[in-house]
């Protein structure tokens, strides 16, 4: 049967490589080429080429200096003020590159910085986003637009920039909704005697990895869009090693944009526009500059002509209802944007995210807790799977009773251990048993656990939601054994190396002795090394799970809680009886002469 499995994934890999050799790679260079041609047309028409005019003043800049003195350096700019967002736009290039999030905070503390999303160009994490219109190879990526004096950018005040290009004409219309989204109408008008070629672009760039980056294996940061129906993303990492790795789609509306694990920026196109977008490294430097950006398709403007183009920024924090409420159709007070709450990294196992998020998202809107709504949570779940769970049960049950009979057999063949596995194997086959019926419990809880620990991660709901003594159940649990649970006054977790294993907390221990305690109840392996193997596992997962955030550390908690309570019924069901005391081999119990408990 393993040789089987081996050959069958051989053979499948190899079709699959033949697939990708004789199929896939010949429509791939016919699209390079494609593109090639187009782009050189583009360009003997007067076009622009994205790749190289969208690159931007990024991949130039030299200076790190830090925000405040760069937004010192571009006094020229146009503040931006609602109950959401801070910051500005700069002048040159119409750029929106300062902007605060109000209502989140780096730190629980109220003394904490609000957090800053956008930053200038000038700067070492420099993060922006960008609108115009490309004419020839020129972006207006510099150019200095004009504000009325002392205009503001506020959800009742929109803001109009205009500025002039030989005989052509610029005008920006900027407003803001009372949430994170930007709505751009920009206007261009040919005043010359001539036809122009221009197209209209959005962009958006990060310079550098950024600084509270942490690679995380389940976690997508950088590049990222739906174009057209079709989601792409590229890691940071990805495009910093690999250029060759960025992403050229085209599509009928979407969004683009980039995103770190709480936060996205990005820009959206009017969902009936025709775009070609790009996720893409431009650095021409060992600085990496990543861009998300898009460009309209080539258009003849007329003497005389005008053309509008509207468009869509977006700047905040990834709250699920937030993105969906701005997927809507514009009849249901949306923008009809095509799958914007996939900026959320659902994962392969979307189909068990969502539905999970969904669930823990009512309850906790509901009523007002997520510990709360972790509870329920993990109760609905023990529900759905409660008749599966329960043939594992009952054949750990019937192993149980067993055990008498397998002891008898290994002390018979103790000496060969072959006879034993058949005589063992001929007995279950007898009792009508499994033996590995009794792993479905736990393979069942495998892909459901993987499940909410990506929700929990990759979900800002969680994000400092208190829970009794927690104060934050997206972080770990703040107590720690090593302290005397804060008594002491010190954090054994700063400590190098070993600090951390350090931060064993009280969730963390309860669901170690939880752990025990279910372990107990299960038949013990017939292979000593695997009893003493299953004895320690308890205590390994407390100190695993230690630095777990919190709400997973709770579901685990109560989920093996309530299956103690499930396994122990199904026992006494099936006739075994439940001796805790000589289960948990507790000092104080005495065993008669029979082994029945006194």
């Amino acid at each position: 049967m393993d040789r089987n499995l081996i050959m069958a994934i051989v053979l499948s890999m190899g079709v699959l490589l033949a697939w990708d050799f004789l199929i896939l790679d010949p429509q791939r260079e016919a699209q390079e080429a494609a593109r090639a041609e187009q782009a050189a047309q583009a360009a003997e028409e007067g076009g622009v080429d994205p790749s190289d005019a969208l690159t931007g003043a990024l991949t130039e800049a030299t200076e790190n200096i830090s925000i405040d003195e760069a937004l010192a350096k571009s006094p020229d700019r146009v503040a931006i003020k609602s109950g959401t967002l801070e910051g500005s736009i700069n002048l040159r290039g119409a750029r929106v590159d300062d902007l605060k999030l109000l209502q989140y905070r780096e730190e629980i503390s109220d003394e904490s910085p609000v957090i800053r999303l956008l930053n200038p160009a000038e700067t070492e994490h420099a993060h922006y986003i960008q609108q115009g219109w490309a004419v020839g190879n020129d972006t207006g990526a510099q150019a200095i637009w004009a504000a009325p004096a002392g205009a503001t950018l506020t959800p009742a005040t929109p803001i109009t920039l205009t500025r002039t290009e030989g005989d052509l004409v610029f005008e920006k219309t900027i407003a803001v909704d009372d949430k994170y989204m930007f709505t751009v109408t920009q206007t261009v008008t040919n005043n010359g005697s001539g036809d122009r070629l221009v197209r209209a672009y959005a962009d958006v760039t990060q310079r550098n990895i950024p600084e509270d980056f942490r690679n995380f294996m389940i976690l997508h940061e950088g590049p990222l869009g739906v174009i057209g129906t079709k989601l792409y993303e590229r890691k940071y990492k990805k495009l910093a090693n690999n250029k060759n790795k960025a992403v050229e789609a085209e599509g009928v509306g979407g969004w683009i944009g980039i995103t770190n694990k709480n936060w996205l920026a990005a820009v959206i196109p009017s969902q009936d526009q025709e775009i070609e977008a790009h996720l893409t490294n431009n650095s021409k430097t060992s600085i990496p500059v990543f861009k998300s950006f898009y460009v309209t398709p080539a258009e003849t403007l007329a003497p005389g002509q005008s053309l509008t183009k509207t468009s869509y920024m977006f700047g905040g924090p990834k709250d699920v209802d937030l993105l969906q409420s701005y997927e809507a159709m514009p009849e249901d007070g949306g923008l009809g944007v095509y799958d914007f709450d996939k900026a959320v990294d659902w994962g392969h196992l979307f189909f068990l995210t969502r539905p999970i998020f969904y669930t823990l998202n009512f309850f906790g809107d509901t009523i007002g807790n997520f510990g709360v709504a972790i509870l329920i949570l993990t109760l609905i779940i023990k529900l759905i799977l409660f008749p599966l769970a329960n043939k594992g049960y009952e054949s750990m049950s019937k192993m149980k009773k067993l055990q008498p009979e397998i002891k008898k057999l290994q002390e018979r063949y103790a000496d060969d251990k072959m006879k034993m596995q058949q005589e063992m194997m001929a007995l279950y086959k007898k009792e009508k048993m499994n033996p590995m019926a009794g792993c479905f419990p736990i393979l069942l809880q495998m892909p459901i656990f993987y499940a909410l620990y990506k929700t929990l991660f990759v979900t800002i709901e969680l994000r400092h939601q208190p829970f009794l003594y927690i104060s934050d159940l997206s972080a770990p649990d703040p107590t720690t054994i090593f302290n005397l649970f804060g008594l002491l006054p010190y954090d054994p977790t700063s400590l190098p190396f070993i600090g951390v294993v350090l931060g064993l907390g009280v969730l963390p221990i309860l669901m170690g002795i939880a752990m025990w305690f279910q372990f107990k109840l299960n038949p013990p392996p017939t292979d000593p090394v695997q009893a003493q193997v299953f004895a320690f596992m308890p205590w390994v997962f407390m100190f695993i799970f230690a630095p777990f955030a919190a709400g997973l550390v709770l579901y685990w908690f109560w989920n093996t809680f309530l299956g103690i309570f499930q396994q122990w019924y199904i026992m006494e069901k099936n006739g075994v009886k439940v001796d805790l005391g000589d289960r948990i081999k507790l000092p104080w119990v005495k065993k008669s002469a029979s082994g029945d408990v006194k």
